[in-house]
Formats: structure tokens, sequence, C-alpha cells
């Protein structure tokens, strides 16, 4: 369906297809000085399994694009969807050469092997509506935010690269009755469904099916009062999001993360112009955010002036602004108290890393491969790898200790080490017990809390004596020891503080009320293969 464009000045064409392109490398020079010859931009991906793209301009120069396109006869029969808007969706022409056109990350995955069954748009309510089907959204988690079908699964996923894993452990997924479910997928424009439903037929299920042309050709043909779909579309270019008959929809995108505003999200104080949203507000350091006030500055004065202002591509000048050169990488998970020590040692000593927030059930192939045991902390650094907290503790206190933690009060004793080895061992044995007695086979852990308790009793008495476990200050121990008490005491607090623990209790309430606690347990998206750095902490250290 070609649409009028009488009225806009853009049209913006969305295509792929799988085909087998075993010279996709050689087609990019000529298509690229195509597409600049007709001042089209926007994005097109090649690779040997086909293409994708996504492009916009006046739409003779569209459409002589799309021509030139179908001459190739692997192209003759490549659809594409229209929409029109009154401004540029894109600024620049991209051709790049990839693995996938969509990255799922799974070799031997392709539907020019093996593919669903098609459901066009007018059919797809009475598929969706059969209680039999399991209908499954395959898009990252800020699209289905704004929108998705009644009813449909929501992986909660960062990167269509996390969806293996996740039909691995699905439990909308499992088979009843012997025999495994019915379903249905979808996505923006069919390129993600229809890859997942290859990847679902290797995984053993007979009846796959996905949306042919994606949300946007069933908001295109489905009329709003014959409609299930619920919400807005996103769409990745500047009319952020569309809903029925494919008319730009009311949501904004953040210049900064380059995903929809939430809801109220300009009424928040942590909403800034070109600079930051609630979303990505905690996630930026405030070079990173003066940075952006400049490069907002400089686009509107280039919209005053009527001039096309393209700056340093985001993701070098977030990377540049926010990271130092051969910054470590930390691999973490938020509430292990091995990753806490790691952290907090980090943080005292004032050094930036990228921090890769892991999930346990999805260890991400990048981390194994430098650290297969596979636990975390794990830091890379340009010379080594430390795979453990106290190895991650003492090189950060060696590069910088303006805290002095190696050298308050009797903090180098023999004691010192004595103590962590204790609560590394026994009480670090009783803890996991306590907390978690169904992965020992235990009526309950009452037992093991008594245990740890002796251990807790032992670290009362130091407190009594001082602020810090070896002395009047903080120190290395203290920030040890903390993070496995705290997960101690969070396991019931209503019997910990019910102890004669006082002085425990007050160094436990202290660490929890502090500025470190609060940056080393701030909340981190999962890390995927294609996610932006993101900067430990996510604020600058106070030292």
């Amino acid at each position: 369906m070609t649409l009028n464009a009488t009225e806009t000045s853009y049209l913006t064409a969305a295509f792929y297809k799988f085909v087998d392109l075993p010279d996709y490398a050689d087609r990019r020079a000529s298509l690229l000085a195509f597409c600049e010859a007709h001042n089209v931009k926007g994005l097109i991906l090649l690779a040997r399994e086909g293409i994708n793209s996504t492009i916009a301009g006046m739409p003779e120069d569209v459409h002589a694009v799309l021509a030139y396109l179908r001459q190739d006869p692997k192209l003759a029969d490549l659809e594409h969807k229209e929409s029109v808007s009154n401004k540029a969706p894109f600024h620049r022409m991209k051709v790049r050469l990839k693995k996938e056109i969509v990255t799922l990350g799974v070799d031997g995955i392709s539907p020019t092997k093996r593919v669903g069954q098609y459901v066009k748009p007018e059919d797809w309510n009475a598929l969706i509506s059969a209680p039999d089907v399991v209908l499954i959204d395959t898009r990252n988690d800020y699209e289905v935010e704004i929108g998705t079908f009644k009813g449909a699964v929501d992986p909660q996923i960062q990167s269509f690269s996390q969806l293996p894993d996740w039909v691995k452990q699905a439990k909308a997924l499992e088979a009843k009755n012997g025999q495994k479910p019915r379903v249905a997928m979808f996505c923006t424009g069919g390129i993600r469904c229809e890859k997942s439903t290859s990847l679902m037929l290797e995984h053993g299920f007979e009846d796959v099916y996905h949306l042919q042309g994606g949300i946007l050709k069933y908001l295109e043909l489905v009329p709003p009062e014959k409609s299930l779909w619920e919400g807005e579309c996103f769409v990745f270019d500047e009319r952020v999001s569309v809903g029925h008959g494919l008319t730009p929809g009311p949501h904004e995108l953040c210049r900064a993360c380059r995903e929809p505003l939430p809801p109220g999200a300009k009424a928040s104080p942590m909403f800034e112009l070109g600079v930051s949203c609630p979303r990505c507000h905690a996630h930026t350091s405030e070079v990173q955010k003066s940075s952006a006030r400049e490069r907002q500055k400089q686009w509107e004065i280039a919209k005053a002036r009527q001039i096309n202002h393209i700056g340093t591509p985001q993701r070098q000048e977030r990377v540049a602004a926010l990271l130092p050169a051969d910054a470590p990488i930390l691999y973490s998970f938020r509430r292990c108290p091995y990753a806490m020590r790691a952290r907090l040692a980090l943080l005292s000593s004032g050094i930036r890393c990228e921090i890769r927030e892991i999930a346990l059930s999805q260890k991400p192939e990048s981390m194994l491969l430098v650290s297969p045991k596979g636990t975390v902390p794990v830091l890379v650094l340009k010379d080594q790898v430390l795979e453990e907290s106290l190895d991650i503790l003492n090189w950060a206190l060696q590069q910088s200790d303006p805290e002095h933690w190696s050298t308050a009060g009797t903090a180098m004793h023999p004691d010192a080490m004595a103590l962590v080895h204790q609560c590394d061992s026994e009480f670090k044995h009783h803890l996991d017990r306590y907390k978690y007695p169904n992965r020992y086979d235990l009526p309950d852990g009452m037992a093991h809390r008594q245990q740890g308790s002796l251990f807790l009793n032992q670290l009362n008495v130091r407190l009594s004596q001082a602020a810090g476990l070896m002395g009047p200050a903080w120190c290395w121990v203290d920030a040890a020891i903390a993070p496995f008490v705290r997960q101690f005491a969070r396991t019931d607090r209503a019997w910990f503080d019910a102890q004669a623990w006082k002085p425990l209790q007050n160094w436990l309430t202290s660490f929890e009320d502090s500025e470190a606690y609060a940056q080393v347990m701030h909340k981190y998206k999962v890390w995927h293969q294609d996610a932006k750095p993101v900067s430990y902490p996510a604020t600058p250290s106070m030292n």
C-alpha cells in the first residue's frame, strides 16, 4: 500500500528480506553512493542472511532507492511499508555490514531455512484469541511498555539476543498434557518475529506463527474498533511512536538514552531537555550531563539559525565523557555480598569502571570467556583478570586509598585477615543455609541461624569497644564483612533487630544509611552484548 504524501515532505520506507547474499560486503559502496546521490537518509544493514532498513527522503527519491534494490533478482519481491511525516526522521545515511540483520546470536538460525507460518493482519485476531495459543511479544522492554497486544507475554528483555535464554526457561512455553502449545509471535515490522519463529522450530515447537508485516502492518490495515492492540507502537525514528493508521503518537524521545519518555517524565526534577529523564538520570555523571547540555545548546543555536547540527556520535561522546580510556570492566550482581564488597572498594578508591550487571540465569558469554568459573565479581583489567572479591579490594586500595582503609586503626593486623576469612568460610556457610534452606534440603534454617549468630556476637563485642571492627574508623575489614551481615539481617529483620546486639545494629544501620551504600546498591539494567557502556559509580565519587 502506498500512502499519499502530498501534504507532507518526507516519506519513510521500512523493509527487510531474509535472502542469501554471499556478496553482501561488495554491495555496500554502490548502495551508499546511490542513496547519497538521492539525498536519502537512514540506515541499511547488509549481512549474508539478507537486508534490513529504514530510510527516508523525498517520495520520488525513496522510490528510486527501492527500484534500484529491486533490479537485483534476489530482491525483486522486496516488500516495504510507508509512512509520512513533516520533518526529517533521520540526519545521516549509513550502510553497515553485519553478521546478522537482526542479532539473535544463535548459530544456524535462519528464516531462509525454516520459518513459522505467516498470518495476515486480518486473520491475526482469530489466532491470538484461541485459548491454546501463547502470544509472545519479541520486542525490548521499553517498546512493550508503551503498547502491546492484549494478553501478550512480555519476556522483559533488553535486547533481542536475550530471547533464546528466555525461551529455554519460560513457564508459559512448558508442555501441557504432553504437548507443547501453539505459539504466536510478533514484533514491530516482522523481522524479529520471523527470526524468532525459526528459533522456536529449532526448539521443537511445531505450531509456530508470526504476524506478517508486524505491528505496523496490523495498525495500518485493522480498524481501531476491531483491534486487539493496546497503546502505541514504538518506532526507531523521530516519530517515536505510531497508532492506528500509522498516525504519529503522543510519545517523545529522551535524547540522552534514546528511549521513550515515561509518563509524567517532563514534570520530574530528573528531566532536563536533551540531558536526562527519570529513566536514565542516575546512569550518567555530571561530566556527561554537562556535555549533553552543551550539545543541546549547540542544537538550539543551529535550529534558531535554521542550519543542521550533527554533533559527535552519541555513543562515542557518552563513552568519552563517562569512562576513561582502558577503564576496567566489572561484572557484578547487585545483591551478591562478594560483588558488593568489590563495588565498595572501587567506590572508596575513586576508580571508575564500566559495570556489567548480570542475571545469574543468563551469564554472558563475554564474562565466561575471561572467567570460566562463572561467579561474580569479575574485574577485567588491561593486563589481568581478577576473579575474587578480596583480590579486587586489594588491587583497588593499592591504586588509591583516600579514606585510609588500609591503615585505619589495626586494619593490617593478622586478626583482620582471620576475621574476614571466618566471614567468608564459616559464617557464609551458615548464612547460605539460613537464607536458602530449600537449596540444601533443609526443613528450615534455624540451626544455621543459631550457628551464624556466634559470629555476629563476636562482631558485636568488637563494636562495643570501637566504632569499627578494627578500630575507631571504618576500614577495609568493615567493607568486606558488612555486605554479609546485611544479607543475614535481611533474612528476618524483625528477629535481627530484636537481638541484644545494639552496637552491631547501629553499625549496620549506619552503613545502610550512608551515601556509599546508596551508590553501591544503585540498580542497573541487566547488561547485554549490544548495551551502551554504563559507568560505575553512577555519579562521581564524593572523595
